[in-house]
């Protein structure tokens, strides 16, 4: 088993976002059932989203087949809200190249956004894996070498493949 992996896969919940970057459409994870699932959560003046996460994820979406892996970003704010808006991220995307589908999360009742509280993140950057039937495989903060990401994802992809074939 791969050490990123959780020891007890769990149902991923929904996010919860408030609006979409680099989509024509808004992405429900349901609707992603089939496919593994790469989920980046990140804050834009976050140095290890900045300096590490960003540019893996980028990394994961150019290199993996679309087909079989989705790469998405969850902008999750719980620090610095009154800097962080939607405006600030586009201009942040546009400057790192983010060509990745990124949600914003959606504010929750007090400062922890919606989504982070689903999942419960604890930080950022944060990298989740879901497996093609929507169980939360991965749930790591912090960086995490692309090797092991990348052998990870691969794995629950060849893992869904040979699912298929029995």
């Amino acid at each position: 088993m791969n050490p990123i992996f959780l020891t007890d896969p769990v149902p991923a919940p929904e996010w919860s976002v408030s609006e979409w970057l680099n989509t024509a459409e808004p992405l429900r994870l349901a609707a992603l059932r089939g496919k593994v699932v790469v989920l980046h959560a990140f804050q834009m003046l976050c140095p290890g989203c900045v300096l590490h996460g960003v540019p893996q994820t980028s990394r994961l979406h150019q290199f993996f087949d679309p087909e079989d892996v989705a790469v998405v970003g969850i902008h999750t704010v719980f620090e610095n809200h009154a800097v962080m808006t939607p405006d600030a991220l586009r201009v942040f995307m546009h400057e790192f190249r983010v060509k990745f589908p990124v949600g914003i999360d959606r504010a929750g009742h007090d400062r922890i956004p919606e989504s982070m509280r689903r999942y419960q993140m604890r930080g950022t950057p944060s990298l989740l894996l879901i497996d093609r039937i929507g169980q939360l495989r991965a749930h790591k903060m912090g960086q995490v070498e692309d090797l092991a990401v990348a052998a990870a994802i691969q794995q629950l992809v060849d893992e869904s493949a040979e699912n298929d074939r029995s």
